[in-house]
C-alpha cells in the first residue's frame, strides 16, 4: 500500500490524467445506464406501479393489453377461484386528447379502472379516484407541461367526448405516453360512442388482474381455457417497442463496460512496461511480486473508486439539470450496483498488469538499467 500511494503522488501529472479519462468513462456507464432505466419506466411505470401480480389476457394477444378482450364470465371465474376482492377489470386504450381552447394535441393513454378499488392510482394533487364525480378524471402529472392544470377541459378527439381534470398523479406512463384514468361510467360512454367495439354491457375488458400467488395463476389458468394468465413482468415485456429498446440500450452498456476495460488495461500495461527497471530493481532487493502485484490492483481500485465518486456527483447535477421530458432514473440499488460492476472491470483490466509485473526478470531488468 506504501508503494502505490507514494507512487500515485509522485507521478500526479500521469494519473491524473488517468484519472480524468476513468471519470469520463465511470461518468458515461452511469449516464447511458440511467437513461436505459428511466425509458424502461416511463414506458410501462403504470403498469410496474399496480398492486396486480398477474393479469387474464385473451389467448394469442401476445400478451399485450391492447390485443385482448376479456367478458364478465372470465371475470367472474377469477373472482371465484382468487376472490372477489383479488380480481378486478382493467381497459385501456390509446388516444388523442385536445384541451378546450386550445389546438394543442395530448397522446394519451386512458386506463378505466374501478377507482375505489386496488388498481386505483394515489393522487399527488386534487381529488383522490375515490372522490370523483361524474365527468373527472385524473391525469398524470407531464401533462402539465403541455398547460394542462385542475379544472381543464379535456376533449378526445375519437369519440368528443369531454372531461374535466380533477386530480393529478406522478409516474403513470404507459409506452411513454401519459396516463389518464377514467371511472368505469366514462368508460361505458366512450365505448357505447365508438364504432365496432364491445360495450362495457357486454362485459368486454382487456385484462382482469390479479392478486394472487403463482399456485392462484395455475388454478386460473385451468379453469379459464382461450385464456394466457400473464406475471406482471410479462405484462411489461410485451408492451410495444419495450424488449428492443431495453435490448438495444443494455448492448450499448454492456460494450460500454467491454470498451472501459480494455482501455484500462492498456493504459496500466503501458504504465506498467515504463516501470519494468524499477519493478525489476525492487525484486532484486527482495521485493515480492505478490507485493508488487497488490501495488498495481491497489493504484487501479483507488483511482476507480475515486473517479466513481467524481462521476456519481456529475450524474447527480446532470439529473437535476435535465428537462422533465428526458426520462431519467438512477435508483441507490442500480447505482450502487453499476458501481461494482465498474470496480469488477477495472480490477479485471488490470490483470494484464499484475501479469507483466509476475513476469518481470530481475537481472535482465537490472541489465536494462546499468546500460
Amino acid at each position: 500500500m506504501f508503494l502505490a500511494i507514494r507512487e500515485l503522488r509522485h507521478a500526479k501529472a500521469r494519473y491524473a490524467l488517468i484519472a480524468v479519462i476513468m471519470v469520463l468513462v465511470a461518468f458515461l456507464v452511469l449516464f447511458v445506464t440511467g437513461l436505459a432505466q428511466g425509458l424502461a419506466y416511463d414506458s410501462a411505470a403504470a403498469v410496474k406501479n399496480m398492486k396486480a401480480t398477474h393479469f387474464i389476457l385473451e389467448e394469442h394477444s401476445d400478451n399485450r393489453f391492447t390485443r385482448s378482450q376479456i367478458g364478465d364470465e372470465a371475470l367472474e371465474t377469477a373472482r371465484q377461484i382468487a376472490g372477489t376482492g383479488n380480481s378486478t377489470p382493467l381497459s385501456l386504450r390509446m388516444t388523442t386528447l385536445v384541451p378546450e381552447g386550445d389546438s394543442v394535441k395530448l397522446d394519451v393513454t386512458l386506463f378505466a379502472v374501478d377507482l375505489n378499488g386496488w388498481l386505483a392510482p394515489d393522487t399527488t394533487e386534487g381529488l383522490s379516484p375515490a372522490a370523483l364525480s361524474a365527468g373527472g378524471i385524473i391525469a398524470d402529472d407531464s401533462l402539465k407541461e403541455s398547460g394542462v392544470q385542475l379544472g381543464s377541459v379535456l376533449r378526445d378527439q375519437a369519440s368528443g367526448l369531454t372531461w374535466t381534470v380533477r386530480g393529478f398523479v406522478k409516474h403513470e406512463s404507459f409506452s411513454h405516453t401519459p396516463v389518464v384514468f377514467l371511472p368505469t361510467a366514462a368508460w361505458t360512454e366512450l365505448n357505447a360512442r365508438s364504432a365496432g367495439v364491445m360495450t362495457a354491457k357486454d362485459g368486454s375488458y382487456n385484462a382482469i388482474a390479479i392478486q394472487g400467488s403463482g399456485a392462484t395463476a395455475e388454478k386460473l389458468a385451468q379453469a379459464l381455457p382461450g385464456t394466457d394468465v400473464i406475471t406482471k413482468s410479462d405484462a411489461v415485456s410485451a408492451i410495444p417497442g419495450y424488449k428492443e429498446e431495453q435490448g438495444s440500450l443494455l448492448m450499448m452498456i454492456a460494450f460500454l463496460y467491454i470498451i472501459s476495460a480494455f482501455v484500462l488495461a492498456v493504459f496500466f500495461y503501458v504504465i506498467t512496461i515504463q516501470k519494468t527497471v524499477q519493478f525489476g530493481i525492487l525484486k532484486a532487493v527482495g521485493a515480492r511480486t505478490r507485493y508488487l502485484a497488490q501495488s498495481v490492483a491497489l493504484q487501479v481500485l483507488v483511482l476507480s473508486a475515486g473517479s466513481l465518486v467524481i462521476s456519481t456527483a456529475l450524474v447527480k447535477l446532470f439529473e437535476a439539470a435535465l428537462p422533465g421530458s428526458m426520462p431519467f432514473l438512477l435508483n441507490t440499488s442500480t447505482l450502487v450496483l453499476t458501481c461494482l460492476a465498474f470496480l469488477v472491470i477495472s480490477l479485471a483490466g488490470s490483470l494484464v498488469s499484475v501479469w507483466k509485473v509476475a513476469k518481470i526478470d530481475a537481472l535482465d531488468a537490472i541489465g536494462r538499467a546499468a546500460a
